[in-house]
């Protein structure tokens, strides 16, 4: 069933039909903005109740207090945030996965924020949904009707691909900051080994490598030292280290480390052993990745090269035959 068994509008109408598109959503926004700052629709939140009572409160330092960031030019985005938040929340009620999400937004090297991560969605979500429209819109003027479960399709084929595609990006980000920590481990374990056997203690050692190495697995030790500075010992924060990555080549790291400092134990000869295991392991990928690229690389050939070789070879003879009968 299409719009365009009842109307069939014309080339020349196309320009008024999509007008009257624009002004209908345009139309359709207003309203919503209106009805959902009705007070009966509206709900008060908590932190808005109680503020009332917590206004005499002594107000926090302001060395505790960070900017926001921006949110979108000409102050849209903060017009929009409250919105962007409530749709996030329903986002988390449908889909869930919230301690999925924080920890992928560790492993990637990003702040723990589920709240904006909801929000994000919402905005791939929309991006979605217009591009859906825009293409329906496309077909519409192609085939001059307007399809109905066509633009429904297509506009939640846009929305859910929108929320699904956000979630896949912050998988990727994480994976590839993995790998580049786990290709960064062995020349950092060597290092900690080398300073381990000038005679350095493990804080020591892992400062020197910090102050002469670069990269995400020397901010993540960055980081851990920052955390031992703030008071909490150097085995707690390597073990927060341990929780923030989902690779097992730098949780037995930790553990090699914190075992040393802990019990005293040689560490020099565990760094050195735990660098040549990465590098073997690393060496076992890249042999099942060229097996795997070697028979990707069989595709083509079976199912172009060698048909059209087999063509070539039989069509002479076919076309004796032929001439010959």
């Amino acid at each position: 069933m299409s719009l365009a068994g009842m109307t069939a509008p014309a080339v020349a109408d196309a320009p008024w039909s999509w007008m009257g598109a624009a002004t209908g959503v345009l139309l359709l926004s207003g309203v919503t903005l209106v009805a959902s700052s009705v007070p009966a629709i509206r709900r008060p939140r908590l932190d808005d109740r109680l503020a009332p009572y917590l206004r005499d409160a002594a107000p926090p330092s302001s060395l505790l207090h960070r900017t926001p960031p921006p949110r979108g030019p000409f102050g849209l985005g903060e017009l929009l945030a409250p919105y962007l938040h409530s749709w996030g929340h329903v986002v988390e009620r449908l889909l869930g996965g919230g301690a999925s999400v924080v920890r992928r937004q560790l492993r990637a090297g990003l702040p723990a924020d589920l709240e904006r991560f909801r929000a994000e969605q919402v905005v791939w979500a929309v991006g979605g949904t217009v591009l859906g429209l825009a293409a329906t819109g496309a077909a519409a003027v192609a085939q001059r009707q307007w399809s109905l479960p066509l633009l429904v399709g297509l506009v939640l084929v846009g929305g859910l691909g929108g929320v699904v595609m956000r979630d896949y990006l912050l998988s990727r980000a994480a994976a590839r900051r993995e790998e580049r920590m786990l290709a960064e481990f062995p020349t950092v374990a060597e290092l900690l080994a080398l300073a381990v056997s000038a005679g350095e203690g493990a804080t020591g050692a892992l400062e020197r490598v910090c102050r002469l190495s670069s990269g995400e697995l020397a901010d993540e030790l960055r980081r851990c030292l920052a955390d031992a500075r703030a008071g909490a010992n150097l085995p707690s924060a390597l073990e927060g280290l341990a929780g923030r990555t989902g690779l097992i080549s730098l949780s037995r790291f930790v553990d090699g480390i914190v075992v040393a400092v802990e019990r005293g134990t040689p560490l020099a000869d565990v760094l050195r052993a735990q660098a040549q295991d990465v590098r073997e392991d690393g060496r076992r990928l890249l042999l099942a990745e060229g097996g795997r690229k070697e028979i990707v690389m069989m595709v083509p050939v079976v199912f172009l090269i060698l048909p059209v070789t087999i063509l070539f070879a039989v069509y002479p003879g076919l076309s004796l035959l032929s001439i010959t009968v």
